[in-house]
């Protein structure tokens, strides 16, 4: 089972309700949402903590913290429309935004590395997304850096009427249940 997961930065009240109402093609307007990034349904939400220690060991700085330690409590509920909802820690956006653009490659490339010593060895044909998606990644925090927040909204098997919007190659999708505490 995956993790259906998005990133979204702006106004916390308008992005928990447009979660909470499935409001999904809010998210790519720019003057209500300064970034959105469908992480799809095949990550495991431990691929972000590689990808935070692969960004850390490229820029030779202690930050970002591991993504599971930079998400925080809502003040309210924690779950809306069948995900889970948290805030991101502005540090770790601030951090990954300032990634400088000559380093996104070595990033991705030690992000490919760390996730291989986790399963063992990725077939060379499904490393390109990776690559793209630590450049994503780093994209978003920089659109959403001056953001009045950032939201992890997630849910583990996604929502029945929510297909999955990005794709990510089966073999390279893990089975396990977050490590982090769920919100029922």
């Amino acid at each position: 089972m995956g993790a259906l997961m998005d990133l979204i930065a702006g106004d916390s009240r308008e992005i928990i309700l447009a979660v909470a109402v499935d409001d999904w093609a809010a998210f790519d307007d720019r003057s209500r949402f300064p970034a959105h990034l469908a992480l799809g349904g095949g990550l495991d939400p431990t691929w972000l903590d590689l990808f935070s220690e692969a960004a850390r060991r490229v820029t030779g700085r202690d930050e970002p913290a591991d993504f599971l330690d930079a998400r925080r409590e809502l003040d309210g509920p924690g779950d809306v429309g069948g995900r889970s909802v948290e805030p991101v820690d502005p540090a770790w956006v601030g951090a990954v935004a300032r990634v400088a653009d000559d380093q996104v490659g070595a990033l991705a490339g030690r992000w490919i590395d760390l996730v291989e010593e986790e399963l063992g060895d990725l077939p060379s044909d499904e490393k390109p997304w990776i690559r793209s998606l630590a450049g994503d990644l780093v994209r978003f925090a920089r659109d959403a850096a001056d953001s009045p927040a950032v939201i992890f909204g997630w849910s583990l098997s996604g929502l029945p009427d929510q297909p999955s919007r990005t794709a990510v190659p089966d073999a390279v999708t893990m089975s396990m249940e977050p490590p982090w505490p769920t919100v029922s």
